[in-house]
């Protein structure tokens, strides 16, 4: 990423922050419940997909659609009772955010497809069959530990050779 495109989305990004401090402080009725950590996410999120886009980094378009995501997903849990509280709405924005960068650069829609399928059924399989009861007991890891997964994903981030 050259300077100038790091200048872009520094400005993406503090136009951003910059008007979610500025409604706080204003305190708008219309949006108090989006006066959450979840929308910081929400607006980094913005701020890469826009950057990509304008910048024509399309790599950047499955962090940003994923970030995006999982923003609007625990928005969503923590302020509508109607919100799916599911695992296998993670999955589903990975596939989402799959698809997204894919319509850019052609890598990784099948995996997207693939993702979004998975979850589909599970979001909406009342029950799983026996064989599949393993995937409650991982699931119930993950939610657990899900921290130690963003740690490994950013050593292998810092490690990988490019």
């Amino acid at each position: 990423m050259s300077k100038t495109k790091q200048k872009s989305f520094a400005g993406y990004l503090l136009i951003g922050i910059g008007a979610y401090f500025l409604l706080r402080e204003l305190q708008v009725p219309i949006i108090t419940n989006f006066y959450s950590w979840t929308t910081l996410i929400i607006i980094i999120g913005l701020a890469l997909l826009i950057y990509s886009y304008s910048a024509k980094e399309y790599q950047h378009l499955f962090t940003g659609t994923l970030l995006l995501g999982l923003g609007i997903h625990w928005h969503g849990l923590n302020h509508y009772d109607f919100w799916i509280d599911h695992w296998a709405v993670y999955p589903l924005i990975i596939g989402i955010a799959f698809i997204v960068r894919s319509l850019r650069t052609k890598k990784g829609f099948w995996l997207g497809i693939l993702f979004v399928g998975i979850s589909i059924i599970f979001i909406f399989s009342i029950q799983l069959p026996i064989w599949f009861d393993w995937v409650y007991t991982v699931m119930d890891y993950l939610e657990r530990f899900w921290p130690i997964v963003i740690i490994i994903t950013g050593i292998y981030l810092l490690m990988r050779k490019k």
